[in-house]
């Protein structure tokens, strides 16, 4: 939707190479060689162990080390057992091969080390290409923000996308839509991350209903991934609100699910601050084609099987009281004043898998 009217704004890039297509992991070597790297460490979940080795073999004596324990939200003892592992190894590069869980590893070790990064991301987290830091001490999930952290190159394989299995896509591809959708109304939100935004979420839009039928849709997968780089990219370039402060608590201080936890939610942080800048959610409303951004977000999960409830992910309805008082001992900025009774009304909607009245 074009802009009618521009104010003066700043638009900081950052900076990443981006390689994208199909195969594309086939140059991890060479980017290590255009890095000036010989010793690659390579991170990963167990989910993805079997892709981490098959990488190991493929660098050769390239290959320093290998670590297969990246674990959500980013405890700082598995960070603390993986940088041991990284230092004894002598590495001068780190891979991460998977999702959220192991892209934020790695940024982790490079935030303590300042070793250059290579990602290969193989979900939709979108954290490959932001300088945010989630780590988890003392069951609290912290926020930074550093440079630091921002991989050097980030390598899009769609490839490596085609078994993704289904439940999987869908709750990946809502959590990439929550950056998107709430970079739309950031307090420090300017033209060109509204346009990629509104950009990722149409991309998104189109395809994961597609996948949700037929998995292994090439042109599909290939929207999905390119909708999450920028949904990514515009989370990297502003500040975030109510949505995401939410499931940070819920996902630091009650383990819930980092993907399953942002599809639940987000249909109804959105409900609640559409409320306060409708003009700014109206183009997700069209996009969607629904009657309100909320609605159609929470329309859009059930088509797709995300979940819905809280209390299906596992989350104690005892819980939510606590819940609300950690969102609210922490300031933060919002579209739309806070309270303790408006974050528990949410979290109430959230548990009980509501559709959202407006």
């Amino acid at each position: 939707m074009p802009v009618s009217h521009v104010d003066s704004f700043v638009y900081a890039a950052l900076a990443a190479r981006v390689i994208f297509g199909a195969g594309t992991r086939k140059d991890i070597g060479t980017e290590m060689t255009r890095l000036q790297c010989r010793r690659a460490f390579i991170l990963s979940g167990l989910r993805h162990t079997a892709a981490a080795r098959e990488l190991e073999s493929a660098l050769g004596n390239s290959a320093a080390g290998l670590f297969t324990g990246a674990t959500m939200h980013t405890p700082i003892a598995v960070t603390e057992q993986a940088l041991r592992e990284v230092k004894e190894k002598n590495a001068d590069v780190l891979i991460a091969i998977g999702g959220g869980s192991t892209i934020g590893l790695g940024k982790a070790i490079a935030l303590r080390t300042d070793l250059p990064q290579i990602v290969v991301p193989t979900t939709y987290a979108g954290s490959e290409v932001t300088p945010i830091l989630g780590e988890t001490v003392g069951g609290k999930k912290t926020t930074i923000r550093d440079t630091k952290v921002l991989p050097e190159v980030v390598i899009y394989d769609v490839e490596l996308t085609y078994r993704l299995p289904a439940a999987l896509s869908a709750t990946s591809g809502m959590n990439a839509l929550a950056h998107a959708v709430e970079a739309l109304y950031a307090k420090d939100r300017n033209p060109v991350t509204s346009m990629m935004g509104l950009e990722g979420i149409g991309a998104l839009v189109r395809a994961l209903p597609v996948i949700a039928v037929t998995a292994d849709d090439k042109n599909a997968r290939s929207d999905a991934l390119y909708g999450a780089w920028l949904c990514g990219t515009v989370l990297g370039a502003v500040g975030m609100a109510l949505h995401h402060k939410l499931c940070h608590v819920l996902g630091g201080s009650f383990g819930l699910p980092h993907a399953e936890t942002h599809a639940v939610v987000l249909p109804h942080a959105v409900s609640f601050n559409a409320a306060a800048v409708p003009e700014l959610l109206a183009p997700v409303a069209a996009l969607l084609d629904a009657a309100s951004p909320g609605q159609g977000l929470y329309d859009l999960a059930v088509r797709i099987d995300a979940p819905v409830a809280l209390k299906k992910l596992g989350l104690p309805y005892e819980a939510l009281d606590q819940a609300a008082d950690i969102a609210m001992g922490q300031p933060y900025w919002n579209p739309r004043p806070l309270s303790r009774p408006a974050i528990r009304a949410i979290l109430e909607d959230a548990w009980q898998g509501r559709r959202p009245q407006h």
